[in-house]
């Protein structure tokens, strides 16, 4: 079961118009939100960051915050599954091809429900590989845009070396992955590339992040170069669906010693106990 428009339907059921900007011009923004028996993880800060993709488009939010945890808690309930991820899609809406702006026209709301399968207990044993690539997406990775062709054809090219993910670089810097957030661990201290218009503002990152203060990880937010990254001791992904992911290979070169190290499974271990009490804890956001 989905929502589009004001309706719950069968997924088969639905259908867009030709003319929706979305389709025409991949103009709009997407948010995705994983659930956990049930239960959506940091529902606030996946909103908030929906509503900063909005706004980095200038397309008004069609929902209040409390129409949309409605909508969230009814497709989470029209669907099997205990742990879900959540795919909200917001479009310009209909109107006649014309790269301006359109007036008066309704944005396109499309939402569906997909099972949530996080890496298994061995991929998080033996760890990832994964492999780089110069980052060649626009200047604005910081929004959720549906135009997502620069980071598919980036991602395939980790499918076509039977990898997890790929690493981009930008003027020798690390950026992000093409659908995921970096850490790595250098002098044994976690680093990870600052929030700008180059990474898309993870939410799964920020956990990370507010775990190593909570537990003194040393840590630090700055530029990563190439070259850092090529010989750290730790490599890993952090994403809603992949939650944290080591990586042990690049390019085909072990990371580190070949496997996961002891700060990806200490924060592994504190971000599992965290989103167990984040859902024994949960009520629903008023």
């Amino acid at each position: 079961m989905i929502y589009l428009n004001g309706k719950f339907l069968p997924i088969e059921q639905a259908t867009v118009p030709v003319l929706d900007r979305g389709f025409i011009f991949g103009d709009g923004v997407y948010e995705l939100i994983p659930v956990y028996s049930r239960k959506p993880f940091r529902l606030n800060e996946h909103l908030s960051r929906l509503q900063y993709s909005l706004d980095g488009i200038r397309l008004q939010n069609p929902h209040t915050e409390k129409q949309w945890i409605d909508l969230v808690t009814r497709i989470i309930e029209l669907n099997e599954y205990d742990d879900q991820y959540l795919y909200l899609h917001i479009t310009r809406g209909v109107a006649k091809r014309d790269h301006a702006f359109p007036h008066g026209i309704t944005p396109t709301v499309f939402m569906m429900s997909s099972p949530l399968l996080t890496p298994p207990e061995g991929l998080l044993a033996s760890g990832a590989s994964a492999v780089t690539a110069q980052d060649n997406r626009w200047g604005r990775c910081d929004i959720k845009t549906i135009s997502l062709l620069p980071n598919i054809l980036l991602r395939q090219l980790s499918v076509d070396e039977h990898a997890m993910e790929t690493i981009l670089l930008r003027n020798g810097l690390l950026t992000e992955g093409a659908a995921s957030n970096i850490f790595i661990v250098k002098g044994n201290q976690l680093l990870t590339p600052p929030k700008d218009h180059r990474i898309l503002p993870g939410t799964t990152y920020d956990v990370v992040l507010e775990l190593a203060v909570t537990h003194d990880i040393p840590h630090a937010i700055r530029d990563v170069s190439e070259t850092e990254l090529r010989t750290a001791q730790e490599v890993m992904l952090t994403s809603s669906t992949k939650e944290i992911l080591p990586i042990t290979r690049l390019d085909g070169q072990s990371v580190g010693n070949g496997v996961p190290g002891p700060i990806f499974q200490q924060l592994n271990r504190h971000y599992q106990a965290y989103k167990q009490t984040v859902m024994r804890g949960y009520t629903s956001p008023q």
